[in-house]
């Protein structure tokens, strides 16, 4: 998934460029959104509430992209949904998802023996390291007049799924359909719905959230930044123990997206395609804060990290004092496997940071649709949701709403959060849209790449 990661989600995407799609994983394909719903109302107060406030005009003010979303007309009759089911069975299902983690990797092995034991449906899982390139060979079979295409089922988001449906790629709508979508939390997380700024538009399933999270060690740090305007003073202190991972990584990119979304107060035009006005408008400010951040960076700006991971090490070295994420349970899961210490505390900006979802989607030419969507709707049980977000297991948070499980199905979830977790999340900020990302990465290697 970018889960973006899954191109990771958010590595889905995307992904990362994975598909946590780049979203993902880190949770991510860009890749991959956190639960703040699903803890009880604040009393009045509530810390975020001026962000909360403005998260909902942000929202109000991308609203015309969800308008008519509240009830789908291709929801599935419970005969239709057998029917489904019974021709699945016995089908194979190609499932394209980023490979690079042995931890989902282990996961998805788990989901395949699950759906072969419950449904007669064998998966097997596609290893790859972009989605991009998948979206290029259905492309490509489509051209052909290939209608058994070699895709079932792929894990992604971001720019990827903008392609996929603008050129007739996908099979669908087919998301709100399933069974299983019913528990999805699409008012607390309204990324579910809108990928990208894209309406989702029934053409891909949520998987899991993903949200930019910032992790320090306490001993070091015990007050980290939690504002950008807090982080640009937090460098001039601590010269050249910050840095952010080297564009067109996804991470990299989006911290620049962050610092984009913070220094613009008027956002409308970064939630829509992007014109060449807009582009030298809204990141007129982010230049000027980037030529002034940089010489406070590691090795003066000069160089920066391949990617997220090289920083996490960076952190436990002690050679930077702050890494980041997108993934809000990265650090729990780093903490378990004992690769950081305890001491190591993930938050995110009080005015919220970005965050996006991560899907699994069905080309137009899958050879195995109806065994894509029962898998879909498996990946969506609330068991499976649950073991997903595990630390143990993988630590992606999942899309459920929480408060509508019954009481069975509510105790899967871990009930208090582990060390490393974020113990307060903040808004989750919808991604600027898709066509963003391309010229923004560009602009930044014109300018400091070099």
């Amino acid at each position: 998934m970018n889960h973006h990661h899954p191109d990771h989600p958010d590595q889905p995407n995307h992904f990362n460029r994975p598909a946590y799609p780049a979203v993902v994983l880190d949770c991510g394909l860009r890749g991959n959104d956190r639960q703040h719903s699903n803890r009880p109302p604040r009393e009045s107060g509530d810390p975020y509430q001026p962000a909360r406030r403005g998260l909902l005009a942000l929202l109000a003010s991308i609203g015309g992209m969800t308008a008519g979303m509240v009830a789908p007309t291709w929801a599935q009759s419970s005969a239709a949904w057998a029917a489904i089911e019974a021709r699945a069975r016995g089908q194979t299902v190609y499932f394209n998802a980023w490979g690079g983690s042995d931890v989902i990797n282990r996961y998805i092995q788990w989901v395949a023996g699950e759906v072969q034991q419950r449904h007669g449906v064998r998966l097997e899982h596609v290893k790859i390291s972009d989605a991009a390139d998948m979206v290029k060979r259905v492309r490509a079979e489509k051209a052909a007049g290939k209608t058994r295409g070699s895709v079932d089922l792929v894990w992604i988001n971001g720019e990827n799924f903008l392609t996929m449906k603008r050129e007739g790629l996908l099979f669908g709508p087919f998301a709100e359909g399933l069974p299983g979508y019913a528990l999805v939390d699409v008012q607390g997380k309204p990324t579910t719905r809108l990928d990208f700024s894209e309406p989702v538009d029934g053409m891909e399933a949520p998987w899991g959230m993903a949200q930019l999270t910032f992790m320090a060690d306490s001993r070091r740090t015990p007050e980290p930044p939690r504002s950008l305007d807090a982080l640009l003073a937090f460098a001039k202190a601590n010269p050249g123990r910050l840095t952010y991972p080297r564009p067109p990584n996804f991470h990299g990119t989006t911290f620049l997206k962050q610092l984009l979304l913070d220094l613009n107060t008027e956002r409308s035009a970064l939630y829509r395609p992007i014109t060449p006005a807009a582009f030298a408008q809204a990141t007129t400010p982010l230049w000027r804060t980037l030529d002034d951040l940089h010489p406070q960076l590691w090795r003066a700006g000069r160089q920066f990290p391949q990617n997220a991971e090289a920083m996490r090490q960076m952190l436990a070295d002690g050679e930077l004092l702050l890494a980041l994420t997108f993934n809000p349970n990265d650090a729990a899961n780093e903490i378990a496997a004992k690769r950081l210490p305890a001491s190591i505390v993930s938050y995110q900006f009080e005015s919220g940071t970005i965050g996006n979802t991560h899907f699994v989607a069905i080309p137009v030419n899958a050879s195995a649709s109806d065994g894509a969507q029962v898998l879909a709707n498996f990946l969506l049980s609330p068991e499976a949701q649950a073991r997903k977000a595990d630390i143990a297991v993988w630590g992606d948070p999942t899309v459920l709403a929480l408060e509508r499980l019954s009481p069975a199905d509510l105790a899967r979830f871990a009930a208090k959060p582990l060390p490393g977790q974020v113990s307060r999340s903040a808004p989750a900020l919808p991604e600027p849209h898709g066509s963003w990302v391309e010229p923004l990465e560009r602009e930044w290697l014109k300018r400091y790449g070099q």
